[in-house]
């Protein structure tokens, strides 16, 4: 099966779509399956890479660290028809996601998109921000999920809200899997060496982007309190981004910024040894569709401390593999992560056999396998197409109607955001 992924961010991007898409790239190359990704361009890619087309982007949109890929790129055209692609998998509803759109249909191919994102929880990135701009995240969501023939969610609880959002077409539950044996072994005490972290010290850590949407100064309030509380205890944080200082400020405010440890990125076996050197792993995030840090923590060992959100209550047991907060405030996760800190030797064993379990149950090939089969699915009820040198009068009514839908689903996204009810038109 040749295989096309639209993607508004891959590699050498750090984030969970870009990592979410590597993995199964690979996978579907370990089954047999050719794979063309389609992705904006970023600074530092690697090189020679194999079945790639980079499109010109703008880098560091808005001083973050995402790519804005330019509309055209004039060989991709030429570049599909000699792949000659079974399914094109939309992983954006926006930028790349149209070009996605536009090649399923003037191609006359299924269109998958997986809704990774819960998109207006993601607007403080656009300049003029608003509730308004919320409402046309969601609403030009859920109209490209009408548009392809399958959706894949990462997490029930994103199939059900997809759903009551008005979500028609095909949802599949298929989350990005963890490779469990890259976080099964690590050096922990390596890296507490290292940072100077006494070898008895009751490790909190962290793992992410660290930006705004992933509520890190409620979960920095909270370290910083339990280990106020608790003065043998410090704060492990892998990973980059605006919240950084936010995080210093709240440790340095509470006299304790030698508690606090920042490793910025890390790769391969490093993350690894990084995370064989917490106890725990905390995470306040609310806006994630599933817990893809959350799964390769507990293939490390780890007992997890979250909110009750999408994507957590998937991933996250009380009781069995760590606690699930039902109230997400500083205080609440403050007196979890006590809790463990407290706990004996023994319950921790139990949970972090319990974290071990879990995540040999999200292992990546299986999420792989699952998702080459709902391909088949599609593929075998879907007519088959020709690729032709020439195009023909068909082929432009196919673009025109794509084009037709991409800018009548903006046009009524846009217009119901604002309440207008431009084109008169209340469905999904």
């Amino acid at each position: 099966m040749n295989i096309v992924i639209f993607t508004n961010t891959y590699i050498p991007h750090v984030g969970g779509v870009a990592r979410s898409v590597e993995a199964f790239v690979t996978e579907y190359r370990k089954l047999g399956h050719r794979v063309l990704v389609v992705a904006p361009e970023f600074a530092d890619m690697p090189s020679n890479e194999t079945d790639v087309v980079r499109i010109g982007a703008i880098q560091n949109f808005n001083a973050t660290d995402f790519s804005v890929a330019l509309p055209f790129h004039h060989k991709l055209s030429g570049i599909l028809d000699e792949f000659a692609p079974d399914i094109i998998h939309s992983q954006h509803p926006f930028l790349l996601g149209m070009s996605a759109l536009r090649t399923a249909r003037y191609r006359k191919l299924p269109l998958v998109f997986t809704h990774h994102t819960l998109y207006e929880q993601y607007t403080h990135y656009v300049p003029g921000d608003s509730l308004t701009m919320q409402h046309f995240a969601i609403e030009l969501a859920t109209r490209y999920a009408n548009l392809a023939d399958q959706v894949i969610a990462p997490s029930e609880s994103i199939a059900q809200l997809l759903q009551q959002r008005g979500v028609t077409s095909p949802i599949e539950v298929i989350p990005t899997g963890v490779y469990v044996e890259r976080f099964a072994v690590g050096d922990g005490s390596r890296v507490r060496q290292q940072l100077s972290i006494p070898k008895q010290a009751f490790v909190i850590g962290h793992l992410g982007r660290l930006a705004p949407e992933k509520n890190l100064e409620v979960l920095a309030q909270a370290a910083a309190r339990a280990i106020g509380a608790r003065a043998a205890a410090h704060f492990l944080v892998v990973g980059t981004g605006p919240s950084e200082q936010v995080i210093r400020h709240i440790f340095a405010k509470a006299g304790i910024a030698g508690k606090l440890h920042m490793l910025g990125i890390l790769q391969q076996q490093q993350l690894t040894d990084a995370l064989h050197a917490m106890d725990i792993f905390a995470f306040a995030s609310a806006s994630e569709t599933q817990g893809m840090v959350l799964t390769e923590a507990m293939a490390a060992g780890l007992p997890v401390v979250a909110f009750d959100a999408p994507g957590v209550r998937e991933v996250v047991a009380d009781g069995s593999n760590g606690l699930k907060l039902m109230h997400n405030t500083a205080e609440a996760m403050a007196d979890a992560l006590c809790q463990l800190i407290d706990a004996s030797p023994a319950e921790l064993a139990l949970l972090r056999h319990g974290a071990r379990q879990t995540a040999e149950a999200f292992a990546m090939p299986c999420s792989a396998t699952k998702a080459i089969r709902c391909y088949r699915a599609l593929l075998d009820a879907h007519p088959g197409t020709v690729v032709k040198t020439e195009r023909d009068w068909e082929d432009v009514l196919a673009w025109v109607k794509a084009e037709w839908d991409i800018l009548r689903s903006v046009a009524v996204a846009g217009g119901n955001a604002v309440g207008s009810g431009l084109f008169n038109d209340d469905t999904h």
